[in-house]
C-alpha cells in the first residue's frame, strides 16, 4: 500500500486540509477501481467500509493478488469532516454558499465529445484508449477558485480514467440500495446481489451531476455523439447506500466489504476465482419511477412503514402531525414499491422529503435525487 495526501487549496490562512489517498496494485495497472467513502462527510458508515477494505486489500496485495490497481480514499470529504457548527455535525453541504459536496461536479461530456472528434475508429479497444486520455486531459485542466471546488476536482482527476468507480454513501434510515446509469443495468445488478440490495435505481441522468454521473455519462455522451464508432461504457461508477445513518455495525461493515471485493474480483481487478453470484433480492427500477414522498406542511411525522417494507397505491406511509389543531393528515404512496429510504427525524419543514419509494408507473422527470 502506497499512501498520499494531496493538499487542497486552504479555506483560510493558516489552516491547511488534505486528501488521503491509499493505492493497491500496480500504478497505472488496469483494470482500473477507485473507492471513495463519505463524500457527504456526515454519512459514517462508508467510513467503517473504508476501514475493513483497507485491511483486505493490504493482505491481498501482500498475496500478489491486485492484478490491476485500487485506489482508495479512506475519507473522500476532509472539509465536510470538520463541519461541527454548534456541535453537529453537517458535512454535506459547502457552507460558504449551500453547495451540496455531491452535485454540480465538472462534467466533462461535452469536453470530451469535442476532443475525440476524428480520432476513434473500428477497434473499440483503442476507442476506449483515446476518450481515457481526452478525461485525463480535461480533468488535469480544471481550476479551482476555492476548497471545494478544488476537492471535486482532485476526486474527479484521480477516478475519471478508472474502470470502476464505487461511490460509497448512506441515507437517513434505509435499506442498502444503489444507484447506476440505465445501460449498465446488469453489472448494477451484480453488484446488488452482492451487497444484498433491495433497490437498484437506474437513470441515464439524475440532474446536478452528482459525482458518480461525471464519471460514467461522458461515455455515454460520446458514444450517442459518435454512433458509427464501436464504443463500450468502459466506467461502471454506481453510487452505494450503505443503509442508514446509524448502521455503524463491525459485522455488516466486514460484510460489505467482502462483497465489494468479490465485485472487483469478478471484474478482474482481484486475482481467484469468484464464488458464485447469489440470487437477487430485487430487480433494477427507474430513477423516474422512485416516489419521494414530501411533506405538504409543517408537522411531526409518524410512520406506518419501515424501510424494506412493501406497500402499496393508496397505503398511508406516515401521518404528518399539525401541532397547532392535532389534526394528523396521511401521507399517501401513488405508487406500489419498496419503501427504501425514510428521514430519520420527525419533524418535518414543507417540501422535506419523508420517504422514497422505488416504484415501477410513476414517471418523474428534471432533478431525480431531489423532491
Amino acid at each position: 500500500m502506497r499512501t498520499e495526501t494531496l493538499e487542497l487549496l486552504a479555506p483560510a490562512p493558516g489552516l491547511r486540509a488534505g486528501l488521503t489517498v491509499h493505492r493497491f496494485g500496480m500504478p497505472g495497472g488496469a483494470p482500473k477501481a477507485v473507492i471513495q467513502a463519505a463524500l457527504h462527510a456526515d454519512e459514517v458508515p462508508p467510513l467503517l467500509v473504508a476501514q475493513q477494505l483497507r485491511t483486505r486489500l493490504a493482505a491481498l496485495e501482500a498475496a500478489g493478488q491486485v492484478t490491476g490497481e485500487v485506489v482508495l480514499l479512506p475519507y473522500a470529504n476532509p472539509l465536510g469532516l470538520a463541519q461541527h457548527p454548534l456541535g453537529l455535525h453537517q458535512g454535506r453541504f459547502d457552507l460558504r454558499d449551500g453547495v451540496n459536496f455531491n452535485r454540480q461536479v465538472p462534467d466533462l461530456s461535452a469536453t470530451v465529445a469535442d476532443a475525440v472528434a476524428g480520432r476513434l475508429g473500428d477497434d473499440p479497444a483503442r476507442n476506449v484508449a483515446v476518450v481515457r486520455e481526452a478525461l485525463r486531459d480535461a480533468a488535469a485542466a480544471l481550476s479551482a477558485e476555492h476548497a471545494t471546488q478544488d476537492l471535486k476536482r482532485r476526486l474527479l482527476q484521480l477516478a475519471v480514467d478508472a474502470d470502476i468507480v464505487l461511490d460509497l454513501h448512506c441515507d437517513a434510515q434505509a435499506v442498502l440500495h444503489l444507484y447506476a446509469l440505465t445501460p449498465q443495468a446488469a453489472l448494477a445488478e451484480e453488484l446488488g446481489a452482492l451487497l444484498g440490495a433491495q433497490a437498484v435505481l437506474l437513470a441515464t441522468e439524475s440532474g446536478d451531476s452528482p459525482f458518480d454521473e461525471a464519471c460514467s455519462r461522458p461515455w455515454l455522451v460520446v458514444q450517442q455523439r459518435y454512433p458509427d464508432h464501436p464504443l463500450p461504457l468502459a466506467c461502471f461508477s454506481p453510487t452505494v447506500e450503505l443503509r442508514g445513518e446509524a448502521d455503524t455495525d463491525h459485522a455488516l461493515a466486514a460484510q460489505d466489504a467482502d462483497a465489494i471485493v468479490e465485485f472487483l474480483r469478478r471484474r478482474g481487478v482481484i486475482a481467484g476465482a469468484p464464488r458464485p453470484l447469489p440470487a437477487p433480492r430485487c430487480a433494477p427500477t427507474p430513477l423516474a419511477a422512485a416516489e419521494q414522498l414530501n411533506a405538504p406542511a409543517a408537522g411531526v411525522v409518524v410512520f406506518h412503514a419501515a424501510p424494506g417494507e412493501r406497500v402499496e397505491a393508496g397505503a398511508v406511509v406516515a401521518d404528518l402531525v399539525d401541532i397547532d389543531s392535532g389534526a394528523a393528515r396521511p401521507l399517501v404512496a401513488q405508487s406500489a414499491g419498496l419503501l427504501y429510504a425514510r428521514m430519520a427525524t420527525r419533524w418535518a419543514t414543507p417540501g422535506r422529503r419523508v420517504a422514497g419509494i422505488a416504484g415501477t408507473t410513476l414517471q418523474r422527470s428534471g432533478k431525480l435525487l431531489g423532491p
